[in-house]
């Protein structure tokens, strides 16, 4: 359900800003907003805490950032917490983020191996994904997790290429057990 609601807020601040130069003013400005709420864990505890009234959130929201950030991104804040999807505005950002990117030409794209990949491994990863997308250029994320034993896998978006030795034996060990003998 968090996925969806994210894609729904996410479309609908997008639309705010969509085919308007205030598009790089909005990611910048979504970015100090990121920051105001990691750098306080008490304003986010504040804003999921059951017993504060939807009216009191709206007035911190008001208090915080009108007049600091665009009248467009506070309102939309407003709307978020007036509907309760505090919880998601993470998501609800990095969507908005990735679409604003995707217009750009950027894919973001995360990697992920059983070991560190050396720099002619990496550019070699990111050119076949530039051959074999439309993006002009990318933000790639390598991480390392050992448990995939070998393979690598390769997410954008909501689109995964898995070509890792675990989920081979996994499948593998599926079918092996599906076989009914005798």
């Amino acid at each position: 359900m968090a996925k969806l609601a994210s894609g729904v807020y996410g479309q609908a601040l997008y639309e705010t800003v969509a085919g308007k130069d205030s598009s790089e003013d909005m990611l910048k400005e979504i970015q100090v907003v990121r920051k105001v709420i990691s750098e306080n864990p008490d304003f986010t505890r504040l804003m999921l805490h059951p017993s504060v009234s939807k009216q009191e959130k709206m007035d911190v929201i008001e208090t915080t950032f009108r007049g600091r950030v665009m009248d467009e991104l506070t309102g939309f804040l407003l709307t978020v917490v007036e509907k309760e999807r505090f919880k998601e505005l993470d998501s609800i950002f990095d969507y908005f983020t990735d679409r604003i990117k995707a217009d750009r030409g950027i894919g973001v794209v995360y990697v992920t191996s059983p070991m560190d990949l050396d720099i002619n491994t990496r550019l070699a990863v990111e050119k076949k994904i530039r051959e074999t997308t439309s993006y002009v250029t990318l933000e790639t994320h390598y991480t390392v997790d050992p448990s995939i034993i070998g393979g690598i896998i390769i997410r954008i978006g909501d689109r995964v290429a898995d070509a890792s030795v675990k989920t081979r034996l996994d499948d593998l060990t599926s079918k092996l057990l599906d076989v009914k003998l005798g």
